[in-house]
Parts: structure tokens; sequence; C-alpha cells
């Protein structure tokens, strides 16, 4: 961002980004999130700090996919309603694309038995890339700060315990920050006061359901989860699973797990899953409803409150509100590791590759993640078949 007030690079730029990320971003939302504070505020510097805390702090409030809220609300920064709209396509698109490949492969051959071998390796490996970008967003969100640092070792907490986000530990957060931090001394001069925004938050996060019933089955269940699944893409994964398997038994449990391992192992957001489940259910048209029913929800809810985030995000009052809920989302992202990591690192020989990962990434800052996945993913069909018979 430029000292005038205009953005130091164009429309073009930012989605030429959001394409590459949504190609090559493995590791899932708290790595997405990572890659782009580490590429869009401090090396490119196209995004202010401010801005980006404001914008993962509206995705942790709205329901939907972390990564691509995010992605959505930086879009509109500096380009409004129609960078929002073509970031968010281009941070889906490569992603969508990809996983209907994979569907198609899949159906056709009955299924990818190379998979679990693949994820196997590369499960363990985003463990590596998503701890050093929890890491990068805990050093530079909470710093020293003593009640920030309360919050986030809390919020870390209740989702290792819990394996789940909740809105309300967000808001509940942002909340403690404003009242010790900015409370109004008057409140009843009829005038928004520090309280709105906070207020105003609460209000949307517990609204807004998109009525589509024209659209099926389908289109309706997956709006239904896009609107009220909180937090991180991984979030979702038990809904869908009581949805998809259990109430519409639309795909059985190796399909089910098949898709989560798609996801996993393809770049972009880990919500795209919902496009690989939608292509097993009814092809290519199933995908493309699965997968808009899904993201509409997350765009809406981004982009309504956006422009009273941009207006009103410097008042103290939403300023407390937004470092409260910050330091309880990046815990929860930090927790989300530790969680992710009771499922993917298994023996001996994930925790190698975890570990080493994460090594890597500390001795050499610049290395591209997409290199080690393939590394890793090589190992996984290498080494998966001694695990089993070990």
């Amino acid at each position: 961002m430029s000292d005038s007030g205009i953005p130091s690079y164009s429309l073009g730029q930012l989605l030429r980004y959001m394409l590459a990320l949504g190609t090559w971003g493995f590791g899932g939302p708290v790595a997405l999130v990572g890659y782009m504070y580490r590429d869009l505020v401090e090396r490119r510097q196209w995004i202010a700090d401010a801005d980006y805390k404001e914008g993962i702090t509206l995705a942790q409030l709205m329901p939907g996919p972390l990564a691509a809220q995010l992605a959505i609300y930086l879009g509109f920064v500096h380009y409004r309603l129609l960078g929002a709209t073509l970031v968010g396509v281009a941070f889906v698109l490569p992603s969508f694309v990809i996983v209907v490949a994979i569907g198609a492969v899949y159906v056709s051959f009955g299924g990818i038995p190379w998979m679990q071998a693949v994820f196997y390796g590369v499960g363990a490996c985003v463990i590596g890339i998503i701890a050093m970008s929890s890491w990068k967003l805990t050093r530079k969100s909470i710093g020293s700060d003593k009640l920030l640092w309360s919050i986030y070792l809390a919020s870390g907490v209740m989702t290792v315990l819990t394996q789940s986000e909740s809105v309300w530990l967000f808001v509940g957060a942002g909340l403690v920050v404003w009242w010790i931090r900015a409370r109004p001394t008057r409140w009843f001069d009829g005038r928004l006061h520090a309280l709105g925004g906070p207020a105003l938050f609460v209000a949307l996060a517990l609204t807004a359901l998109p009525d589509w019933p024209t659209l099926g089955q389908i289109a309706a269940f997956f709006t239904y989860a896009g609107t009220f699944v909180f937090g991180s893409g991984l979030a979702i994964v038990p809904f869908l699973y009581g949805g998809v398997v259990t109430e519409h038994h639309w795909l059985n449990d190796r399909q089910f797990l098949d898709a989560i391992a798609v996801a996993m192992i393809t770049p972009g957001p880990v919500v795209i899953t919902t496009g690989f489940i939608g292509f097993l259910i009814a092809g290519f048209w199933g995908a493309l409803v699965a997968a808009l029913a899904t993201f509409l929800p997350c765009y809406i809810l981004t982009v309504l409150p956006a422009p009273y985030f941009k207006k009103h995000g410097k008042h103290p009052g939403i300023v407390a509100f937004v470092d409260g809920v910050t330091a309880a989302a990046v815990g929860a992202l930090t927790g989300a590791v530790i969680v992710i990591a009771q499922r993917s690192v298994t023996d001996l020989i994930t925790a190698a590759i975890a570990v080493g990962t994460t090594a890597l990434l500390w001795q050499y800052k610049r290395l591209p993640e997409p290199v080690i996945v393939i590394i890793a993913a090589l190992l996984g069909l290498l080494l998966h078949p001694l695990a089993n018979h070990s």
C-alpha cells in the first residue's frame, strides 16, 4: 500500500497470486492463512497488517471456510465487491478443477488404492507446514501482550480438548479485551459506541441463512453446511459425515474417507472436498452445485459486513475487539495443529516426516512448500507398505 492510499498492486496481480496459491498452496486453512500473511503483508506489503487482522477476525466470526473468507476479504480491501468476487473465484477454482479430475479418475477406476499411501506421507508433512505457519502467526499477532497470551492459550487448550472451534469463544475473547481496554464511559448517548461493532458481528454470526429450496437436496445440504460450520475447513468434516453418510446415504464410509484424503492431498481450501463428494453423487453438475452451495454463504457473510469493518475498524473499541478475537483465533489454529497431528502422526515414520518438514522450513525460510509435499508423497508411496507390515 502506497503512502497516497493508492494500492501498490493491481487487481490482476492479486488474482494471479490467488490462482497460484489455490494451485500450489498445500497444508489446509492454517497454512493458507499463514502464506497470505507471509506473501501479502510481509514480503510484498500489498496488504496492511491491520487489514489482515480485520480479515482474519471477520473470517473467524462468520461461518464457512477460514482461508477462502480471508482471501475474499483481502480482495475487498482495495478493490471492493469486484475484487472480493474475482479473488474468491480465483482462489477456489484451481482446487475445484483438481478434485473434479480426481473424481473422474476415481469413478472410472473404482477407487484410488494408492491414495492412502500418499496421504500417509503428505498428512505428516502437512503437520510441519501448519506448525510453522502457526508459529509465525503467533509471533506476529500476540507478541508479549499478557492478556492476549492468556486468551491464546485458553483458546488453544479448548480446541485440543473439544477438537472443534466455537464462534462463542472468539466472540467472548473479543468482548473480554474490549471490556478491559475500551469499554465506553457513557452507554446511552444516541450514537454507535464501541459496543456497536461487537454487537453487530454477534448478530450477523447468528443470522443470514440463504434459502435455496429449489436447488434440490445437494444444494440445500451443502448450503446448510457452509452456513453453520465455523472455523477452519476441517471443522466441516464431522458435519459432512453426518449428512452425506449417515442421513442421506450418498457415500459409504470408505468413499467418505477417500474424499477427505483427496482434500488433504490437493492444494487450496480443505472444504473443496465438497466438490469431490458432489462429483461422486451426481457427476460434474453435482460437484459444481455442492461447491457453489458451500462457498456462497461464506462469500455473502464476508462482503456484507466488510464495508462496516473498513469504515469503523479503527475505532478503539473495534481494535480491542479485533485483538481479542485474533488472539483466540490464532490460539484455535495452533490447537488445530495438535488435533490434526493426532490423526496424521501414527508411527515413527510419520513423526520423522513431520519433524523433518518443520526443521527444513525453519532452516530454509524460502523453501517452496510444494517441493516438500511432493517429496513427502513419494516417501508415503515408498514407506507405507513397510509401515503396514511392521
